[in-house]
């Protein structure tokens, strides 16, 4: 019967006759043959099932042997016994090799026909140790899938006892070898089928043997942090984590992150491959397992891993939400590394220049998963941005890519913040905050946050950029190394000179810090500004007459006909200003001059209107305002009976009163009238002591739009509302030594002495006596980009401005002169410390600056004012370490983006000209201010040994990274200004010291 068989099947008749003579044979098994005749079917048919060349002829040996073996089932054992197994999987079968998996398909087929006796447990025991052997190889995914088809029918087979466990690891590690090597559809759903077969059998074994998934994951976990394979291990052990019981998970953690013999560089190679498994589609619970590993680290302060780690992965793992199939997991993942990585803003930053080209794509999606996945994903850039302020460049595309979202409330977005983050240690963290790896293109250095320090960091920033005071602090000369205002000096040089990223203020902030200031808790910058120059000032007035006084003489011959005996201080930023009060009964007036550093501008009441003056308000005076189109306003006053005489003698004198002049900003998009706007002088030839006031407001500026609310208000009107008069009546009378009682009265104040650099802070916080807190005021405040500000002087010594030597000569000036004039000097915005928050015991502050200088320092009557040519010099912006290009169009939009984010301190520097009168102290038309700072030799070697010192510790740590992770020391960029091993710091600048991926194109999923 076999021969005929064989016969017909390699003859040539038609498949259909073919298939008769196989029905006859089907159905001849049926009665009683000898066991010659079976054994001879059963290896034909097993020939035609090994080695036939078609399917058909495949077919018909299984459906032969299937016939025989149930009809002859005694003559199927012994022709189906160990020996012959043995062979199959030892030696193979004629052509095949012993690993094909047409033999393992064979064998479950045969399996199917064995009695359940004796010699069935000998095959058993066989397969049980021959499969073992064959998972200890390694076996591809289909022959490892073949495997577990046959052990999940028969679980006789699978090994037991010791060799269970192993064969439970062995298993892992093949998976751990699985890879799909075709990117075609049909192929890779075959690929994950076969991957889930063999992690179905994992789980099934353990769900009867508990005892085989903590060895499994031990085995597990060498695999995913060995260092030594270069592809590293397959993203389908993803399948086998899903399995193991969310109950052991803790357990599991805390062992592997409180092992002792688990190096970083393994923990970290495990942790990557493990976030690598957000790609594997479907997978459960991988989320679960990252997040709680990340949380284990956390508790054990391995903060260089999670650093690490996080920096490394977290654009792979931003990438997946583009993938509905994995996107649930993957921004789980997201949102703890974002919320935990609350020390730096280094992690969202690398993500935020992609997060609008993921909005865009998910809502084209119209998926609830996509919906879902916007909404969170807005929620959580939300927090990002409160947590770390200060960028609105950076920030602006992604609000624009939000703006369909609700922003959460503070209380949610504090909620959010506490969860996760792993920044309470802060001592722990701090030698690894912020990690940095190159210098900012603008070749700026930052600051290091010593914890809440902005307020200092954004001062010292602003006062670095005022360049005329940065290198008259570089030029002195001092012996006395630990005046502050030599700390200062150190900390100027290595800000300039430094090849560090950023450097630690630590210091100077020790020697600068009000002594009422607690370390640690944020301050107010305008009250520490105050501080500082008012110690600085100090320091120098103590020490007029020594070494301190003698500085270089580049400074002499470069600012002439100075006082040598005011400070530096008061030289930069010292301004006067005179406070008068006319008594409204017997009109007396009394006066205090006093000098002063800032002006502190008060916002006006709601219902506090400046009104714009009409020409009949006086009818000695009238206002021209020329270049009104071109956004530059400029006020004249002409005297009316000048031309009329006779008019003049009609005119009834006026009752005495106080006069406000008001400030001019200047206009943006045009150019002005060719005239000397830097000496305009507005004259009162009235008879009484003071004209009548003149209420003016100008809301044009450069950059400053035009104020239509009262909500909505410029520099200039809390200028013009801190020169405006106030009346004290009421309760608030004023005490007349001349009446000796209260009475109502009039206030104003005027300046009398303009600063080189006008410090102006905004009185944005004021206490609510229903809350009993101190509030902030968030009104929007546009901030001019160049301002013009009457200064008082004796309209007699007018003559010496135009004059030849073009000086002032204020020496004799009386504060109540008839004659009175007004110098309007022209300011040009430099810096902007910005707070962003909503109260002044919390929030942060960082600062916008330029370098600002005299592109023309000649200006006389042909200067033309182009404020818009002066907006578009490059602006910088400081945030702590972070130093980025800006731009005055930022400044001018950064309110309206972030409405928490409110200009503060301004710096205005003066714009020198030849008709510039300073306090009485002329500055030369040529004036420079600073040339090529002369640094002392001790500050130069120094800086040169930090230097050198910095690239030794960069390329130290550039080797040490090629082997293995940072180990959790200070970073080489952030030195504190104590820690100098040779007689100076490195990194520092103070002599306390001692001396000295493209995410736009996003990769398929890989499995």
């Amino acid at each position: 019967m076999d021969k005929i068989l064989e016969a017909m099947m390699l003859s040539r008749h038609p498949t259909s006759v073919k298939h008769v003579l196989v029905r006859r044979i089907l159905e001849a098994a049926k009665e009683p043959l000898n066991s010659k005749q079976c054994i001879a079917m059963f290896e034909l048919s097993t020939k035609f099932i090994l080695l036939g060349d078609t399917q058909f002829k495949k077919d018909v040996g299984k459906e032969v042997l299937e016939a025989f073996a149930q009809n002859h089932t005694a003559d199927f054992e012994d022709f189906f016994n160990v020996k012959f197994i043995l062979k199959l999987l030892q030696d193979g079968y004629g052509t095949l090799s012993k690993r094909s998996i047409e033999i393992l398909e064979y064998i479950q087929l045969g399996l199917k026909y064995i009695q359940d006796d004796v010699s069935a447990d000998e095959v058993f025991h066989v397969l049980q140790i021959e499969l073992l052997r064959i998972v200890c190889e390694k076996p591809r995914s289909k022959l490892c899938a073949c495997i577990s088809k046959i052990l999940a029918e028969y679980p006789q087979c699978i090994p037991s006892g010791k060799f269970q466990v192993v064969f439970c690891q062995q298993l892992v590690r093949s998976i751990g070898q699985f890879q799909c090597g075709s990117q075609e559809e049909d192929e890779i759903v075959e690929f994950l089928d076969e991957v889930n077969k063999v992690s179905g059998l994992l789980h099934r074994i353990w769900r009867t043997q508990t005892a085989a998934i903590i060895p499994s994951l031990r085995e597990l976990f060498t695999v995913i942090s060995s260092t030594d394979e270069s592809d590293g291990p397959s993203n389908a052990l993803a399948t086998v984590v899903q399995y193991v019981p969310l109950e052991i998970m803790d357990g599991v953690i805390q062992n592997l992150t409180n092992d002792d013999c688990i190096i970083d560089v393994e923990m970290m190679t495990a942790l990557t491959n493990m976030i690598d498994w957000l790609s594997w589609p479907l997978a459960k619970n991988i989320d679960k397992w990252i997040i709680g590993l990340l949380k284990g680290l956390a508790a054990v302060k391995k903060f260089s891993i999670l650093i690490e780690v996080t920096l490394s992965k977290i654009e792979q793992v931003f990438s997946r939400l583009f993938y509905p199939i994995v996107r649930a997991g993957a921004l789980a993942v997201l949102k703890y590394m974002l919320l935990s990585f609350q020390h730096s803003p280094e992690a969202f930053h690398v993500l935020v220049p992609h997060i609008p080209k993921l909005m865009v794509s998910l809502s084209k999606e119209e998926s609830n998963s996509g919906i879902s996945c916007r909404q969170q994903l807005s929620e959580l850039v939300h927090c990002m941005i409160f947590r770390f302020s200060g960028f609105p460049d950076l920030y602006e595309p992604v609000i624009e890519a939000l703006k369909d979202f609700p922003i959460p409330n503070e209380e949610k977005i504090k909620q959010l913040l506490n969860q996760n983050a792993w920044t309470s240690q802060k001592n722990t963290l701090e030698p690894l905050y912020p990690r940095l790896t190159a210098k900012s293109d603008t070749g700026k250095t930052g600051l290091a946050n010593l914890g809440n320090t902005c307020y200092m960091n954004s001062v010292i920033q602003a006062l670095f950029m005022a360049s005329d005071f940065r290198h008259a602090v570089m030029l002195l000369k001092e012996s006395d190394s630990q005046s502050l205002m030599m700390k200062l000096q150190w900390l100027f040089a290595f800000l300039e000179h430094s090849q560090r990223p950023a450097i630690s203020p630590s210091s100077f902030l020790k020697a600068s810090s009000p002594p009422w200031f607690n370390q640690g808790a944020q301050q107010d910058c305008s009250e520490y500004l105050r501080y500082l120059l008012d110690r600085l000032h100090e320091e120098e007035k103590t020490r007029k007459g020594t070494s301190y006084g003698q500085r270089h003489s580049g400074i002499e011959t470069r600012i002439e006909g100075q006082d040598p005996g005011k400070t530096l201080i008061e030289r930069m930023f010292g301004g006067k200003m005179v406070t008068r009060i006319l008594c409204h009964c017997c009109c007396n007036v009394s006066f205090r001059e006093e000098a002063f550093t800032d002006l502190s501008l008060a916002f006006p009441p709601p219902n506090k209107v400046l009104q714009r003056c009409d020409h009949s308000t006086d009818p000695n005076i009238t206002m021209k305002i020329t270049g009104a189109d071109n956004l530059a306003s400029q006020v004249e006053q002409q005297h009316m009976t000048a031309k009329s005489p006779n008019k003049q003698t009609q005119t009834k004198p006026k009752e005495p009163s106080l006069r406000m002049v008001p400030s001019e900003i200047m206009g943006s998009h045009g150019k002005g009238k060719k005239e000397d706007p830097s000496s305009r002088v507005m004259q009162n030839y009235d008879s009484s002591p003071f004209s009548s006031m003149l209420r003016n407001d100008f809301a044009v500026a450069s950059g400053e739009k035009v104020c239509d609310s009262a909500s909505c208000r410029s520099v200039s009107d809390l200028i013009n509302y801190f020169l405006s008069p106030e009346m004290l009546s009421g309760d608030n009378r004023y005490y007349c030594n001349r009446c000796t009682s209260l009475q109502e009265a009039e206030k104003v104040v005027e300046l009398t002495g303009n600063p080189h650099y006008l410090i102006l802070t905004l009185l944005r916080f004021s206490f609510d006596l229903v809350t009993m807190k101190r509030r902030k005021i968030l009104d929007n405040v546009s901030v001019p980009l160049v301002l013009k500000l009457p200064i008082r002087i004796d309209s007699k010594d007018e003559h010496t401005i135009h004059g030849k030597n073009q000086q002032c000569e204020l020496g004799n000036w009386k504060p109540f002169a008839e004659d009175t004039t007004y110098l309007s000097i022209i300011y040009d915005l430099c810096s902007v410390v910005v707070h962003s928050g909503i109260s002044s015991e919390s929030g942060h502050y960082y600062c916008y600056a330029r370098e600002c200088v005299d592109a023309n320092s000649v200006i006389g009557p042909s200067e033309i004012l182009d404020a818009e040519g002066r907006a578009d010099e490059k602006w910088y912006l400081y945030n702590d370490t972070r130093v980025s290009f800006s731009s005055f169009e930022s400044i001018s939009n950064v309110t309206n983006y972030f409405p928490k984010d409110t200009a503060y301190v301004l710096f205005y520097r003066q714009r020198l000209t030849r008709q510039s009168c300073s306090d009485g102290e002329p500055v030369s038309a040529n004036v420079g201010l600073y040339g090529e700072a002369g640094l002392n030799k001790e500050l130069i070697e120094a800086i040169s040994r930090d230097n050198i010192q910095y690239l030794q510790e960069e390329e130290k740590e550039a080797r040490k990274r090629a082997d293995c992770i940072t180990p959790v020391t200070m970073p080489s960029w952030w030195r504190r200004f104590d820690d100098d091993e040779n007689g100076g710091s490195s990194g520092s600048c103070g002599p306390a010291a001692g001396g000295g991926s493209d995410l736009g194109s996003f990769g398929r999923l890989i499995f």
